[in-house]
């Protein structure tokens, strides 16, 4: 397909990464859904319930962020301007921020297991599983928001009138064209 008018990744590119980073915003809301059953189902036992930091502090939950910078990665690739561009960019690095707490808390949840009571003990090894399979997920978002956010970045250095130093030849350039003043020279305003 072709590219972007503003852009360097092609609108085929930009979608398939919009469509990634909203499918796994999807993945990662639901496995939220599919660990508060699991944890809400514990039995209190002599030795407690198993309650991971990143269930406390909701991290699958952050998926909500994926989704809303797919969505706009999406809208970019249909009516791409320089805005929406910084927009994109702007959600993407948040993302890769998310994903760097979440991959933090998720390391620091399954390096530290305390006993648990032989009740929640089952839960408590699939929440962990589940927990694995989300550094994973945590990894590709990253891989995706970072991918854009370096196309992202070109963009906007693309973007950005590059002002010339000698004024004998003055050249600007946006989204891929240059535009040369000495062409509008004739053109004078009318008074």
């Amino acid at each position: 397909m072709a590219p972007c008018a503003c852009s360097k990744i092609s609108t085929a590119d930009t979608l398939v990464l919009g469509t990634i980073q909203i499918l796994l915003g999807i993945f990662h809301v639901l496995m939220w859904y599919f660990l508060l059953i699991l944890y809400m189902g514990q039995i209190r036992g002599v030795f407690g319930t198993y309650e991971p930091i990143t269930h406390r502090v909701g991290c699958t939950l952050w998926g909500i962020f994926f989704i809303i910078s797919g969505a706009v990665l999406i809208k970019l690739a249909k009516h791409p301007s320089p805005s929406l561009v910084t927009v994109a960019l702007i959600l993407n690095i948040t993302c890769i921020i998310t994903v760097i707490i979440a991959v933090i808390l998720t390391i620091v949840e399954l390096s530290s297991f305390h006993s648990v009571s032989y009740r929640n003990y089952g839960q408590a090894k699939l929440g962990r599983e589940v927990s694995r399979i989300l550094l994973f997920s945590y990894l590709l978002e990253l891989v995706v928001a970072f991918t854009y956010s370096i196309f992202g970045c070109i963009d906007l250095l693309g973007a950005a009138p590059i002002f010339p130093t000698s004024h004998s030849h003055s050249r600007f350039h946006f989204a891929g064209v240059y535009l040369d003043e000495s062409d509008h020279e004739d053109e004078q305003p009318h008074s």
